[in-house]
């Protein structure tokens, strides 16, 4: 069993139900988080428009995290789910400084690392993680990669072409995809401010002529 994860961006609508309810759920602190949406406005005006892409651990098949962690805190279950062991975790950050996509932080209340773990403590019971059932959209994809039955399978293979992963130059293995992604979702720096004024400096020159 590979427990993977897919989200079609053609259906996010950017709620944030599922950063909210993977907060409740895990106790995430506010000044954290273990699922992000991140918006990125594209465009000029008036042809503008906002989109929106899901960030979690990607639950790497080589991820950088477990092989650094000294004390074998950052660990793999049975089914894939690369999880944390707080018992173990001393705190070195080592693991926040080894993802390549940023999905690791320390919980301030424990000072032991924390990340998301596809809510493993919900599938050993045989429900869904959190951020899956809040969805109001069904844009969150979840189950077994090795089941080529599993509604994941059959989403990538319908999808065929369309489907794209973040950061594949790292040669992670990533079990999270996205369908319908361009590189304003996956790659950050595809973003870029246009050169100008924005509102405010506008403002503030028209009042400087005024005042003269």
């Amino acid at each position: 069993m590979r427990l993977g994860f897919l989200v079609d961006l053609s259906l996010c609508m950017g709620c944030k139900g599922c950063e909210i309810a993977c907060k409740v759920e895990n106790e995430v602190p506010i000044s954290s988080w273990r699922l992000r949406v991140k918006y990125v406005d594209v465009g000029i005006f008036p042809e503008t428009k906002r989109t929106f892409t899901p960030l979690r651990c990607n639950h790497c098949e080589s991820a950088p995290c477990e092989r650094i962690c000294p004390v074998s805190a950052l660990h793999y279950l049975d089914n894939g789910i690369v999880n944390v062991d707080k018992e173990r975790c001393i705190g070195c950050a080592g693991c926040v400084m080894a993802c390549p996509y940023g999905a690791i932080y320390i919980d301030p209340e424990t000072n032991t690392a924390d990340k998301c773990t596809y809510c493993a403590h919900r599938i050993e019971t045989g429900l869904m993680p959190a951020c899956v059932v809040a969805c109001p959209v069904e844009a969150n994809i979840f189950g077994d990669l090795d089941d080529p039955k599993s509604a994941i399978s059959d989403y990538i293979m319908v999808n065929q072409g369309r489907v794209d992963i973040r950061k594949p130059e790292k040669n992670t293995h990533p079990k999270h995809f996205y369908v319908a992604a361009g590189q304003i979702h996956l790659n950050p720096l595809a973003s870029r401010r246009e050169e100008g004024y924005d509102l405010f400096n506008k403002i503030t020159h028209l009042k400087h002529i005024g005042g003269h």
